[in-house]
Order: C-alpha cells, then structure tokens, then sequence
C-alpha cells in the first residue's frame, strides 16, 4: 500500500499529524492513541492492514 493512502486512511479515522520520530512519524488521534507509520514509500501489505484493523478503519 502506497504510504499516503495509508496517512489518508488514517486522517480520515480521526487520527493528525503529531511528530516526526527516527523513521517513522507518529499520528495520534482525540483520545490520545498514537500509531507510527514508516517513512517509506510503500508500505508491506500486512503491516499496513494490521494498523487499520487494529483502528477499525
């Protein structure tokens, strides 16, 4: 899955833009849950569902 429909996904989950880290950037959402994407340009598959099932997304 392409990073930035993945950071889509989760924009419209609920979840913004809260820091950069080493190699991923942290998006935390209103009840102050973060998830870490990788910065790569494409992201594997599972890791990718892995994060909107555990967001319900």
């Amino acid at each position: 899955m392409k990073r930035r429909d993945l950071i889509k996904k989760l924009e419209a989950g609920g979840f913004k833009f809260e820091r950069n880290g080493h190699k991923h950037d942290v998006y935390k959402n209103a009840a102050g849950e973060e998830e870490q994407v990788p910065r790569h340009r494409e992201i594997n598959e599972i890791l990718a569902r892995s994060i909107l099932k555990r967001w319900g997304l």
